[in-house]
């Protein structure tokens, strides 16, 4: 193997759509040369042209200097052939999403550059070992994924593909930082970091709609106002296109081989299908007019309280945040052993259904009404109700109007194994578990790649240890009891880690670096190729 170049100063870019031009705005800004090359010669110009706006137009707003702009735009040319990428120290490819061509083009590019160049590919869910394949010289082959838009999303994953030689993917990581972007290191795996992880917000939001147990917009609301994220499910997915998303569902799903975790919903392939795209295409979960969102309004709230308010003890933090909220709105605590005749019956489930948590306590089910407690419920911007299919109109009401009774919105659900925010977060923990169980990557890159790539308030581990690992593996536990679907069986790294009480973030205490490298179970590959 050629050692590789410790210096990029010259980076060529294949393929100048969204993506190409996104990395050679970084590049030019960062002061390196630019080679700019298309199968259409009219993108290229076309790429430069954009650039050239985009520089002007940053430098309007005070955010770019002159001089700046003109030499960014300078160090940009159009490549008229792939012979012209000859001198290039890196060239990325940026091109469709199919292997064959990926590999074409590789080994092309390996006939005209030099032994020093890196070679790199910005696919989001194609191996780059498969792609690294095609080339005399695998070890110069890595992953090199940006996010769309380029300029501001600020994460990258590195990938190492099978045979890349770890100076390949040290060197990227450099220029990454040099790009004013944060590198994450990942192995070859379906999906990478961010793709895999992000497999938990939106196959199991779509679970729940599958299941009729709330509205898109309900699911979304609850994920944004209770939980705490940017986006809900279904506007993330209008948001990424079902042009884009759904395909990369099925990838992902098929390269583990039919992995559980990550079963796609004939939810979004119907609506591809009809054309229901999303914000792009003016309709998707949600309708876009003029660009904006299309939100129907929330149902207006019922005002009679409940005359007597009985709750479970089941989880005694959760009863005394619930009996708060009572004793807030000025109504009588039914404090018996039993529920009396006229009070409503609160439950507080982690994991179970509203209808579970009845039966198990031996409760009448028309009164039963179950909220979800795993968020702070006295400082909630909004509180999620859930009815057995017997609960009547008169109980689920009046809860309704206790749990609005200042002014925080509620949302009534149908019963639901871990209502929504319970089992989309447990999912989304239990994902990036087993991430750093399979050493995709490590917990500090999972969690950086993840609140980066995907804006979440936390990290996947890190949203687990403020919840608590063992909470989670409660809902877990219980979410599987009843369905008995393997999707929700515990990561072991979850298992272990709240069994120990030690954080999610943290690696087993026999890392890599202390390994025995005699001992057999030593992983040498790394160290064989150098």
């Amino acid at each position: 193997m050629t050692s590789r170049n410790p210096s990029i100063e010259t980076i060529g870019i294949v393929g100048t759509g969204a993506m190409g031009r996104g990395i050679a705005q970084l590049a030019a800004l960062a002061g390196l040369t630019v080679r700019l090359y298309d199968t259409n010669p009219a993108a290229i110009g076309a790429a430069r042209d954009y650039l050239a706006d985009t520089f002007a137009k940053l430098t309007a707003k005070g955010k770019l200097d002159q001089a700046r702009s003109l030499a960014a735009l300078s160090s940009v040319a159009g490549a008229h052939t792939i012979a012209d990428l000859a001198d290039c120290d890196l060239v990325v490819e940026a091109i469709v999403e199919k292997l064959d061509v990926k590999q074409a083009l590789f080994r092309e590019l390996e006939t005209v550059v030099s032994d020093r160049c890196i070679l790199a590919s910005n696919t989001s869910s194609l191996s780059i070992t498969a792609i690294a394949a095609a080339c005399t010289d695998p070890s110069r082959v890595a992953g090199y994924h940006f996010f769309n838009p380029v300029p501001l999303m600020k994460v990258v994953e590195v990938i190492d593909g099978l045979r890349s030689a770890p100076a390949t993917g040290d060197a990227l990581m450099a220029l990454a930082r040099r790009l004013g972007h944060m590198p994450v290191r990942a192995k070859d795996m379906p999906g990478f970091i961010v793709n895999h992880a992000g497999r938990g917000m939106n196959t199991e939001g779509l679970r729940v709609a599958g299941e009729g147990v709330a509205s898109f917009v309900d699911i979304d609301r609850i994920m944004r106002e209770q939980a705490g994220f940017r986006l809900g499910p279904f506007e993330l997915l209008d948001l990424t296109a079902l042009d884009v998303s759904h395909p990369v569902m099925e990838s992902i799903y098929h390269q583990f081989y039919e992995e559980p975790r990550f079963t796609p919903s004939p939810i979004t392939g119907t609506r591809l299908a009809g054309g229901l795209i999303g914000r792009k295409t003016g309709e998707g979960f949600y309708r876009y007019e003029d660009g904006k969102q299309q939100v129907p309004p929330e149902a207006a709230t019922p005002t009679e309280l409940p005359r007597s308010v009985w709750i479970s003890k089941r989880y005694p933090a959760a009863h005394d945040a619930v009996a708060q909220l009572v004793d807030n709105a000025g109504v009588a605590l039914d404090e018996g052993a039993t529920p009396g005749p006229h009070s409503l019956i609160v439950v507080t489930p982690f994991g179970h259904d509203a209808t579970t948590a009845a039966v198990d306590e031996a409760l009448d089910a028309t009164r039963v009404v179950a909220i979800d407690a795993l968020f702070p419920l006295a400082t909630a911007k909004r509180r999620t109700l859930m009815t057995t299919p017997a609960t009547g109109r008169a109980a689920r009401e009046s809860a309704h109007a206790l749990f609005a009774a200042d002014g925080v919105p509620v949302t009534v659900i149908r019963d639901s194994t871990g209502f929504v925010a319970q089992r989309v977060v447990a999912t989304i923990v239990n994902i990036g578990c087993d991430i750093a169980q399979k050493q995709i990557a490590s917990p500090e890159d999972i969690d950086l790649a993840v609140t980066l790539g995907l804006g979440y308030p936390r990290g996947p581990l890190a949203l687990g240890d403020t919840l608590g690992s063992g909470t989670i593996l409660a809902i877990l536990r219980n979410i599987f009891a009843v369905l008995g679907d393997p999707r929700y069986r515990p990561s072991p790294w979850l298992l272990r880690r709240a069994q120990l009480g030690l954080s999610l973030t943290q690696s087993d205490a026999l890392d890599a670096s202390d390994a025995d490298p005699t001992s057999p179970t030593h992983d040498t590959s790394t160290e064989n190729q150098r």
